[in-house]
């Protein structure tokens, strides 16, 4: 699981780069948000799509990266991979089983 996050966190990071954030203070950035977003999630007891909604502004930035998240296919990517490493870790189960 944690691996899905790195790669979110390095993608968030090498994007402030992209747009002129210094690596350090991006990867910071992008760090905390993860942090704080899995914390609110953990202290509010709210599901995600609520949260997600609650900070996300008609017209705003946040709607704005969702469209090109969604439309490139984000959720699909990250639910195949979590399949994926299901369906090896049973592969390798049954390896060292017997």
């Amino acid at each position: 699981g944690p691996v899905y996050l790195y790669i979110v966190i390095e993608a968030m990071t090498d994007g402030g780069v992209k747009m002129g954030i210094p690596r350090a203070v991006a990867a910071k950035l992008a760090a905390q948000t993860v942090y704080g977003a899995a914390k609110l999630v953990l202290a509010s007891g709210k599901h995600p799509e609520i949260l997600k909604d609650e900070v996300t502004t008609p017209g705003g930035t946040a709607i704005s990266a969702i469209h090109v998240l969604e439309s490139k296919g984000l959720r699909s990517l990250l639910i195949d991979g979590i399949e994926s490493a299901t369906r090896r870790s049973q592969e390798l189960a049954k390896l060292f089983a017997d």
